[in-house]
């Protein structure tokens, strides 16, 4: 096996746009669970109304990058309104159920050819990034070292990504501090008790749910910036994904989900690599390397089980404070 090789792959996807996508979106469900008490199983949904946002708004009106960025944020406020307003008043698993169910309707609204002329249906959506490069001020050329060497394209799209994310920690960051932060995770621990006090319980839970989506669409972004939108990427499994970066950086904090993102792809890229290439060598009792590169979701569902029985605080998680709903 060429460990060399291996590890720098690993190092290379602590910049990678799949890295800062993901940890948007953890960011932004630390708003929804953390803060607010919300299970929301949909943050998938979300990702992928900022993306086909974005995509759309480039290919079918032909609007500039930045007014099409600023399109999937607003569809995800949307989005967060009309989800939130039936079923902000449920509680538990209930609102995990209904969540769930709106991505894939989500999901299955980009995929149906009903909207194929706009979606793209199952072929999802490409060639939208002109504008976004031609907005490129570093001057052609390959910068870097070791395995963070990128053209000014690659770089251009990791620098627009690391803002975003800056961006979006310094709100959650200021908002939580708040007196808005300090009533959210009062409703996070006793929405009756917070009730009692005056406060409009339900107007607090729609805000957060507005703003968690809009961090978690511009994830969905920054995921889509280097490549193609595919449906088959917003599916279950993602919102699972994100969920474990969640609570192995801590669900109650706000650079939990940025350093819960970042072990969790460098551990993906690292298994990836290496289960293959223990299979090709023998060392997996006679799987194929398909069958090794598939082993590395079920490590991944075994993980977020031993995460939530004991480690359910996160890395940088207080012990004493509470990160899951009674």
């Amino acid at each position: 096996m060429n460990w060399l090789q291996i590890l720098s792959n690993s190092a290379s996807s602590i910049l990678s746009p799949a890295t800062i996508g993901y940890a948007l979106a953890a960011l932004a469900l630390a708003i929804h669970f953390g803060f607010a008490g919300l299970i929301n199983m949909g943050i998938a949904g979300f990702m992928a109304i900022g993306a086909y946002g974005y995509a759309i708004s480039i290919l079918t009106f032909g609007l500039p990058w930045w007014v099409a960025a600023l399109i999937g944020l607003i569809g995800a406020a949307i989005f967060a309104l009309i989800l939130g307003i039936p079923t902000l008043r449920l509680r538990g698993d209930y609102l995990a159920i209904v969540t769930i169910a709106a991505a894939e309707v989500v999901r299955l609204l980009f995929l149906t050819t009903a909207f194929d002329d706009i979606t793209g249906s199952a072929d999802g959506l490409s060639g939208y990034h002109s504008s976004f490069r031609s907005a490129n001020p570093i001057p052609p050329g390959v910068y870097g070292f070791g395995p963070w060497t990128y053209n000014e394209t690659q770089w251009w799209v990791r620098i627009v990504g690391l803002i975003t994310l800056a961006v979006a920690v310094l709100v959650v960051w200021l908002v939580t501090r708040s007196p808005w932060g300090r009533a959210l995770k009062g409703i996070r621990e006793d929405e009756d008790a917070v009730r009692s006090l005056g406060k409009n319980v339900f107007a607090y839970k729609m805000q957060a749910l507005v703003l968690g989506g809009v961090i978690a669409a511009a994830g969905g972004i920054v995921y889509a910036l280097p490549s193609a939108i595919s449906p088959g990427v917003y599916v279950t499994s993602l919102t699972f994904f994100i969920w474990t970066a969640l609570l192995l950086g801590g669900a109650a904090t706000v650079f939990g989900p940025l350093l819960g993102s970042l072990i969790f792809w460098v551990l993906q890229t690292f298994l990836s690599n290496v289960l293959p290439a223990m299979a090709a060598a023998g060392l997996l009792f006679g799987m194929s390397a398909i069958q090794a590169a598939t082993l590395r979701f079920i490590l991944v569902g075994v993980a977020l089980m031993l995460l939530v029985i004991f480690m359910p605080q996160g890395l940088l998680g207080n012990k004493k404070e509470l990160t899951f709903v009674k």
